[in-house]
Formats: structure tokens, C-alpha cells, sequence
């Protein structure tokens, strides 16, 4: 019975803590992070349409995005909305000089090299890997983006493959023959899987 006793303890033990590692909780997949200003992207992306490199202007030419400077904010609050509170962080931003400090939702280990440009480049669109940001209120993780996630997109990139103008569209789905244009695009854009699985591509 002690024997069966700790059989089921260990079984239990390994169980709940491969569910963990599963859930949201542990990579915080879907759980908003604070911010110094309320930025929606359901109203900005999704509702207004504002293209993705308003705000993220590195996006297509290093590995970091970048994100919203105070001067990117007031090119539309320095007339709309100014008087508001929730607007009152980018103001202070601006008086004081200081930058805005935003909170990174997407963190990536050190020991992992992700480049934004040449998934752009490649046809790889923002929602795939930051989930619908076009219906996020308030950004959250939309992906894992753990080691399995991201293997599994590299070694059959096609069904996540979109044509480049489709690259920024925050309401973009794949079409029926997803398939068959993903396998066309990857022969236009140049992707190999063998590069793609190998381990010096993300691990420098």
C-alpha cells in the first residue's frame, strides 16, 4: 500500500506539473500585462485600421520591432483627446521629456535570436505569432511561442505563409486553399526547412 501510496504521489506530482507547464500561467499566454498608457488595439488596429508600423516602425528592418515614441502618440493626441486622464502619461511623457515605458508582453529567453524582418520578409504576418490584435482591447500573449511552437511553424511554414501586401492586415484569414498558396509562397519567397530547423538559426 506505501508502495501504491507513492506510485500515485509521483504519477500526480509529474501529471500536474506537465499541466502547468501547458497553461497559460506558466508562459502567461492571454493575461493582459500593465501599461503606462490604456493603449487599445482593438480600436487602433482593429477598428481604426492603423497599419502595425505606425507604431512599431522597426518592424521590417532589425530584430526588435520598437515601440510607440511620445512624438508617435502626439502626432494624433496633440489634437484629439488631450484633456482626458487617460491620456495624461503620454502628456507628462512630453513635458518631462521622458520616454514612455512600456511593458514587454512578448520576452523571449536571452539564449533565443528572433528577428522580426525576416519573418516580414518572408510573408510571415503579425497575428500569426501575436494572436488577434485586432480584438485585444489590451495586449496579451497570443502565441507560446515556446521551442515546440515555433519548430512546429519551421518545419511546415507554409500553412502560416500570406502574401506580402496581407503581412500587416490585423483581420486577415487564411483561405480555403491555405495549402496549396502557402507551398507557392514558400517557393516565392525562398524558404528552406533545413535552414529553418537548424539549431544556429535561433541559437547564435
Amino acid at each position: 500500500m506505501v508502495l501504491a501510496a507513492f506510485a500515485l504521489i509521483l504519477v500526480s506530482t509529474a501529471y500536474a506539473t506537465l499541466q502547468y507547464y501547458y497553461s497559460p500561467y506558466w508562459n502567461v499566454r492571454g493575461i493582459r500585462r500593465s501599461q503606462p498608457v490604456l493603449f487599445s488595439h482593438r480600436h487602433h488596429a482593429g477598428e481604426l485600421h492603423l497599419d502595425c508600423r505606425y507604431c512599431h516602425a522597426e518592424v521590417e528592418t532589425s530584430a526588435f520591432a520598437g515601440m510607440p515614441t511620445t512624438h508617435t502618440c502626439l502626432t494624433c493626441h496633440s489634437q484629439l483627446f488631450t484633456d482626458t486622464t487617460m491620456l495624461r502619461p503620454v502628456v507628462e511623457s512630453a513635458v518631462r521629456d521622458e520616454p514612455l515605458r512600456w511593458t514587454r508582453v512578448n520576452n523571449l529567453p536571452d539564449h533565443v535570436y528572433f528577428n522580426h524582418s525576416i519573418h516580414i520578409a518572408k510573408g510571415v504576418g503579425c497575428t500569426t505569432c501575436h494572436g488577434q490584435v485586432g480584438d485585444s482591447p489590451l495586449m496579451a500573449k497570443g502565441e507560446p511561442l515556446t521551442m515546440r511552437w515555433c519548430l512546429d511553424c519551421h518545419r511546415d511554414p507554409a500553412k502560416n505563409l500570406r502574401p506580402r501586401e496581407h503581412v500587416f492586415d490585423a483581420t486577415w484569414t487564411p483561405p480555403a486553399d491555405q495549402a496549396q498558396r502557402g507551398k507557392a509562397l514558400m517557393a516565392e519567397y525562398h524558404v528552406h526547412t533545413s535552414v529553418l530547423t537548424s539549431c544556429s538559426t535561433c541559437h547564435h
